[in-house]
């Protein structure tokens, strides 16, 4: 059996903080949170990590976490490109976003022989969410069977405004549908979504949420490859310009259609991430007192 590898999908740095460069520091050492993340999955057990990044911060990347990423683990370089798409089809005129979380899994295909685990360049995951998805690929492996680590909703919120979170329904440790939720407060002990109409609908604290780490089969890579084509034709007519090709848009089709089944692999871990400037002190924060009780080494750790 192949070892598992590590995608990161990181081509959204450069387009959400205007170049690598802006990216604060976690720590005094310069270590952002992609390095935690490599660091978590390297002790886990992953050898080979493949990040996806957009052609024009290849220096900057290799710069600012690159160049540490190559001296742990090998390192292969994705590029995800507009005019990437299937036969037939050209990007709009005037379009720069990139083609979604989807799409940037799409463009590591050629680098990717055996099942994969998917993380986003900017979350901390925790060192558990790594060794439970690692142990996850490592058995047996099946084509019709995939797994997602799931938070607990109440670990992933932040003081200073609003998240977008896919929402979980489960049974039994089953995946049985998620549903995006693109406003999400923290309220109480738990959190509010907040629909369109203004309706407010609460989420006690312990329920699951997708934080796109996901855990593949490499045949999920070909069902993404063929349902590409699927979503361009329904999507560009109506929103050329921003429709994105989400991951959890292909695991959904293929549950509701029957063709998979995929474990849920619940962690108390709590996923830290800057998406309010005012986040970054509390992210520093909790990374000092993990280096201080001994959870990453206190000097140069990756």
């Amino acid at each position: 059996m192949k070892k598992p590898v590590l995608v990161v999908m990181a081509a959204g740095l450069g387009s959400r903080y205007g170049g690598l460069k802006q990216i604060a520091p976690v720590d005094k050492n310069g270590h952002i949170l992609m390095d935690y993340a490599i660091y978590d999955a390297k002790r886990a057990g992953f050898e080979t990590v493949v990040c996806v990044i957009s052609p024009e911060m290849e220096r900057e990347f290799m710069e600012v976490v690159g160049n540490r990423i190559g001296g742990m683990m090998e390192l292969r370089i994705a590029f995800q490109r507009l005019d990437m798409l299937p036969h037939g089809f050209t990007p709009p005129t005037g379009r720069t976003k990139p083609w979604g979380t989807a799409h940037a899994v799409y463009s590591a295909k050629s680098l990717v022989d055996g099942p994969f685990a998917t993380i986003n360049a900017d979350d901390y995951y925790g060192a558990e969410a790594f060794c439970s998805i690692y142990d996850f690929l490592t058995r047996k492996p099946d084509a019709r069977r995939h797994a997602m680590v799931g938070y607990l909703i109440g670990n992933t919120l932040t003081e200073h405004g609003h998240v977008a979170r896919g929402v979980c329904k489960t049974n039994g440790g089953e995946l049985l549908e998620i549903i995006e939720n693109t406003h999400i407060e923290k309220c109480g002990d738990g959190a509010v979504s907040i629909q369109g109409g203004d309706e407010r609908v609460f989420l006690p604290k312990d329920t699951i949420v997708s934080m796109n780490m996901w855990g593949f089969a490499r045949s999920m890579m070909d069902e993404i490859e063929a349902r590409f084509a699927g979503f361009l034709t329904e999507s560009l007519p109506g929103n050329p310009l921003k429709c994105e090709y989400f991951l959890p848009l292909v695991p959904n089709a293929l549950l509701r259609e029957g063709k998979v089944k995929i474990s849920v692999l619940e962690t108390s871990e709590i996923w830290y991430g800057v998406t309010y400037a005012q986040d970054m002190p509390v992210v520093r924060e909790a990374l000092a007192k993990m280096r201080l009780g001994g959870k990453y080494p206190r000097e140069n750790h990756a």
